[in-house]
């Protein structure tokens, strides 16, 4: 499997290249693109163990110089002081504006490494390297970047376009099984809101919820279509505009579920599986789609191993009170992504409260 993906925009376009074993040809499509000497690796302990040595060998192969900035995991550290540590290291291996920080890992990594791009000397190159399947299918492509403020998710950020995301499959082999459930949930969402067809591949494979028990051919689908799709919706509506915020289906319910138990109980993934059945629902509610399609949606967001109830003690109230502070509301009024169809959604304002209460309530 080799792939190459453009992402055609009008400042600054770049090619989302799939290939097993790509890592080790990092340095060189990295000399292609005719950026610095100076490169600074952004990664986490776990993903720099596995991979680090690998990526540092190919950049060095290739003449760059490498410096190293290793951050801890997870979601919680996906704040302001994570990203002080990157502009120090930036700052000790005197980064200039021809530098290039390339994030190695999941979508915290990719998030921060590409937000201290756009700000350290108002914006020096970024490369993605996504680790996860939800990173590699989501997160590295399309330029958002940014961190969580502590009374919501990704507040604070800015879009910094990557030169190049290169995706090598192989890795998802050390890919931890509830993380690759998470990815899971963003593949499903493409499914509902773009490629019916990739919707139906999913639901004629019999396995969903671990890498080992997925046909080879079927992940192969799952990558390029919804590379595909991210690029297509991209290359459309670059800074969301308009289109783009069809991507944010099940998020918006979903980050206020992240963001009120601290993410710590719920992980990306699962907030957007309990999102999309909430707004599977929502939609159900006022009519904009069928019971059959609602039941096939929340059967392929089971099967894939993520979760489509609530978790317990979450106050519904607290849940509305949080959809206030999402990105994507305008005017003071929530804008929804609803499914009308598998394969297509529309955007909304006009869901009464009642109805989210109602949905929330019985989740």
């Amino acid at each position: 499997m080799t792939s190459v993906i453009s992402v055609n925009l009008p400042q600054q376009s770049y090619e989302i290249a799939i290939a097993p074993g790509s890592l080790e040809q990092l340095g060189d499509r990295m000399s292609s693109l005719q950026l610095g000497k100076k490169v600074l690796l952004v990664s986490n302990p776990t993903i720099f163990k596995h991979y680090g040595e690998k990526a540092i060998a190919s950049l060095q192969g290739a003449g760059f110089e490498v410096s190293i900035c290793i951050l801890p995991p997870g979601e919680r550290y996906k704040n302001l002081n994570s990203i002080q540590k990157i502009y120090d290291a930036a700052l000790e291996n005197r980064l200039e504006r021809s530098a290039t920080i390339v994030a190695l890992g999941g979508g915290v990594i990719g998030d921060m490494a590409g937000f201290a791009a756009a700000t350290w000397l108002r914006g020096i190159h970024v490369v993605q390297v996504p680790t996860t399947l939800l990173a590699m299918v989501d997160s590295a492509i399309g330029g958002k970047t940014g961190v969580n403020h502590p009374q919501g998710k990704n507040l604070i950020g800015a879009f910094h376009q990557p030169r190049l995301v290169l995706i090598d499959p192989t890795v998802l082999k050390t890919l931890p099984v509830r993380e690759f459930r998470a990815g899971m949930a963003e593949v499903i969402k493409y499914g509902v809101i773009w490629d019916a067809e990739l919707f139906a591949q999913m639901e004629a494979s019999k396995h969903l919820n671990q890498l080992r028990y997925i046909k080879p051919e079927l992940i192969e689908s799952i990558l390029i279509k919804s590379c595909q799709a991210k690029a297509d919706v991209v290359s459309k509506d670059e800074k969301e505009a308009g289109l783009r915020a069809i991507l944010n289906y099940g998020h918006t319910i979903g980050h206020a579920v992240e963001s009120l138990t601290g993410y710590r109980v719920v992980n990306h993934g699962e907030a957007v599986g309990i999102g999309m059945v909430a707004a599977g629902q929502i939609a159900l509610e006022l009519g904009m789609w069928q019971k059959e399609e609602t039941e096939r949606q929340n059967a392929l967001i089971q099967k894939a191993g993520l979760p489509t109830q609530l978790p317990s003690g979450l106050d519904i109230e607290a849940i509305i009170d949080a959809l206030q502070l999402d990105k994507k509301v305008k005017a003071g009024k929530v804008r929804f992504v609803l499914p009308t169809q598998i394969g297509v959604v529309t955007v909304t304002d006009e869901v009464p409260a009642d109805i989210i209460r109602q949905v929330l309530q019985k989740m």
